[in-house]
């Protein structure tokens, strides 16, 4: 057994030292960027939404501008067809449920009946006098919570108008990244010295292409969920068939928890309208397709279009579910993927050796 060098133990202790304090600053660069992210959130926010809306209002835009059309009758066009989609969008699920209310309404009293009189009798028998002093009881814990309904409906009115506030700033933002968009790279390119003048540039276009790529697969994404859904609704016969695949379509653009609202809402209109039976068959559709979608339309199709693995897609959803919610959770396959494009073309340079112009050779280094 040959005797260890101890020249060479203390030379591989120290590049080890020196390659964990290197990982320590970077990861420590990190923890403070992300804080001065949060403190900065009620900025950060709407530029991420003018980003993700830019990305899928561009092609009509790009369009536009390539017939000769100006930048900024461009936007405008672009950015007010957005908002009449989006209040179409509103309209389209509103004005039904509006028309059939009462019909939902009658079926919620019909349920509870049900409810009540499948609860009367075996196994529970539970009269109409122990449901009156729950009920009684329930009124009673209200009025003592008064105080904290009043601090959560005034909270809920602030996050509403917060809300308000950053959807008009992000559409403001769509509007001026429709117009002065191309202008960005060229400006970068000239802010920038020496080779960051190069790379960066390199690097942000091909950040906006990985974008770009995310917002369509997960409109595809959304597609299909409400296309399998509202086929088995139809199929069912639960009412409101349109209106509940364009609120699933919307609501899978917030993975995890948007599928699970629209989910719950479809359940329970066919709960309502159709009964048990009808409500669990729906429940056993929505969840084989979200199934389908989340672990292998979702991670497919947005592993090839942003370069990831399955794998990694499921762990940055879940990963950024628990560090921002759901916020996190919108975000964090786009930033996985953005941080992948960085970290190919930071190694694709790292690994290149540095070339020499013609005519000259490598400089002798001093002694």
């Amino acid at each position: 057994m040959p005797t260890p060098d101890p020249t060479r133990t203390r030379a591989a202790l120290r590049s080890s030292a020196r390659v964990c304090l290197e990982l320590l600053l970077v990861v420590l660069l990190a923890a403070v960027v992300l804080w001065a992210v949060g403190q900065m959130w009620s900025v950060v926010w709407p530029v991420v939404i003018a980003l993700l809306l830019t990305t899928l209002t561009w092609p009509v835009t790009r369009f536009l501008r390539r017939h000769g059309w100006r930048p900024a009758l461009a936007a405008s066009v672009v950015t007010v067809l957005f908002l009449v989609v989006a209040a179409g969008i509103g309209v389209l699920i509103a004005v039904p449920v509006a028309s059939q209310s009462g019909e939902l309404t009658a079926g919620v009293v019909d349920g509870i009946q049900q409810l009540r009189e499948w609860a009367s009798g075996p196994p529970l028998n539970i009269g109409d006098d122990q449901v009156s002093s729950a009920l009684d009881a329930a009124v009673a814990r209200i009025q003592d919570s008064v105080g904290s309904i009043v601090t959560a409906t005034v909270s809920g009115v602030g996050a509403v108008a917060n809300g308000v506030v950053t959807a008009v700033l992000a559409v403001f933002l769509m509007f001026f990244f429709l117009k002065d968009g191309p202008r960005f790279l060229p400006w970068l390119t000239r802010q920038l010295p020496g080779r960051l003048g190069v790379d960066v540039p390199v690097v942000a276009e091909r950040c906006w292409e990985t974008l770009g790529s995310f917002v369509r697969s997960q409109a595809f994404v959304g597609l299909l969920d409400a296309v399998f859904i509202g086929l088995g609704l139809w199929i069912v016969g639960v009412p409101l068939v349109l209106p509940l695949a364009v609120l699933t379509f919307v609501s899978a653009f917030v993975p995890i928890v948007g599928a699970l609202f629209a989910g719950a809402v479809a359940v329970l209109i066919a709960l309502v309208s159709n009964g048990v039976t009808d409500a669990l068959i729906v429940l056993a559709i929505i969840v084989v397709v979200q199934q389908l979608e989340g672990n292998v339309f979702q991670p497919m199709l947005q592993s090839r279009s942003l370069g990831l693995h399955e794998s990694v897609v499921l762990l940055a959803v879940t990963l950024g579910g628990s560090l921002a919610g759901i916020a996190g959770s919108l975000l964090a396959v786009p930033a996985a993927a953005l941080l992948a494009v960085i970290w190919t073309h930071t190694r694709t340079h790292l690994s290149t050796p540095a070339t020499v112009p013609a005519g000259e050779t490598n400089p002798t280094p001093d002694p």
